[in-house]
């Protein structure tokens, strides 16, 4: 099975087709459907034909410098074989690193610890799991040094030092613009990382005052986290486009824990601090959500109360009904299963593309196909681009 394309695209006939594609849907009238894949670097380092780093997920935790060679790898090679409307070729300005340690920077900051298994993704402990009176004896963590972003500072700070040296394909290494932290994987979501799943949902059922004390502690300290965060780095960037607006357009977070709850148990237990987290970001204006699972019963209400108005799908949801029940202005990202992508064959990729087009959700032209969200490691290139093809042949829109 190749991992490379051959033979190469043509970069620059590519790049001037997406900047088309994506000028006519940002201006409101779309010729089709824009295509995305999203993939973390589990699909460089979980791949063993991709990864001649030699590095692991262990030391990509644990090692600055496995980071920048893993980052530089994956770049390169989706830059120049994922085929999908993003440029290809060496970025203009430089390639960008960041520090990265997945989904564990919320719970791992208020100190939760990392399991490492070798090539398994690092995830964190459940530090209330077994004794949930410790909650009433943690301190609040310090934004930049608190948990595991001590380590991300550390990290920060060795790839600004490190990337004086570096140049990749005639173009600079540019170093990490902020910390894991400006954003979040939602309250709820660091709430069970601390405390359990199961755990969790009995003490909303059981114990609601707990559940509360809990929430509003992980809901406070997040914000005071991300306010801290944004003016550090307004501080080492005074020439940022954004200083001094905490509260601005397009804030968006995610909150996949949610597909625990029902309906009126999200509106009752957990809106509340939702809202307190789209109070202090977002300028009141519409506003974005990424939501894994089965999420849709959520996205009316969360239209209605919160303003969000583009929903980011990881889950393969009845889009066209979705369409239905938001109405054309809201955005939708979505498109065939992760397993269907990685496991196929083509004709079934093709099928299922056209079936989603066909469903009603072109409607508007508000919707951008993605792989998933996340693309599972070793998806082969035939499979993706089949699922590319498909989207340009069935996702076009009347002239």
């Amino acid at each position: 099975m190749s991992w490379y394309l051959d033979p190469p695209p043509d970069v620059a006939a590519h790049n001037r087709a997406v900047a088309a594609v994506w000028a006519a849907y940002h201006a409101g009238h779309p010729t089709r459907v824009p295509v995305v894949i999203h993939g973390s670097i589990r699909n460089l380092i979980q791949n063993p034909a991709l990864n001649h780093t030699g590095y692991t997920f262990a030391d990509f935790f644990t090692d600055p410098e496995a980071q920048i060679q893993c980052q530089l790898a994956y770049q390169r090679w989706y830059r120049s074989n994922l085929l999908c409307d993003r440029d290809l070729g060496p970025p203009a300005d430089g390639w960008q690193l960041a520090v990265d340690f997945q989904n564990s920077y919320d719970a791992g900051w208020f100190g939760a610890p990392l399991r490492t298994d070798g090539n398994a993704v690092p995830d964190t402990l459940e530090i209330l799991k077994d004794n949930k009176e410790r909650l009433y004896d943690l301190e609040p963590p310090d934004p930049l040094r608190g948990g595991l972003m001590g380590r991300a500072l550390e990290f920060f700070d060795y790839m600004h030092a490190r990337c004086a040296q570096l140049e990749v394909d005639g173009r600079p290494v540019l170093p990490p613009l902020s910390l894991p932290g400006e954003g979040t994987d939602g309250p709820l979501d660091a709430a069970y990382k601390l405390r359990g799943a199961a755990e969790l949902c009995t003490d909303m059922l059981v114990d609601p005052q707990y559940f509360h004390d809990l929430m509003s502690f992980v809901t406070d300290n997040l914000i005071r986290r991300m306010r801290a965060l944004r003016q550090w780095r307004w501080e080492r960037h005074p020439e940022a486009a954004d200083r001094g607006q905490f509260r601005r357009p397009g804030f968006g977070f995610a909150d996949d824990a949610m597909v625990l709850l029902s309906v009126p148990q999200y509106e009752e237990f957990v809106l509340p601090y939702h809202r307190r987290l789209v109070e202090a970001f977002s300028d009141g204006g519409r506003i974005s959500m990424h939501l894994c699972g089965d999420a849709a019963r959520f996205f009316p209400l969360l239209r209605d109360r919160l303003q969000v108005y583009s929903f980011d799908t990881g889950f393969p949801v009845d889009l066209g009904q979705l369409r239905r029940d938001l109405g054309p202005e809201v955005q939708l990202f979505g498109g065939p299963e992760v397993m269907l992508l990685k496991e196929g064959p083509p004709g079934a990729i093709r099928a299922r593309v056209e079936h989603i087009c066909r469903s009603g959700v072109m409607e508007g032209g508000r919707f951008v196909f993605i792989a998933a969200n996340n693309l599972a490691p070793q998806t082969p290139l035939a499979h993706l681009d089949a699922f590319y093809a498909a989207a340009r042949e069935f996702g076009r829109y009347p002239a």
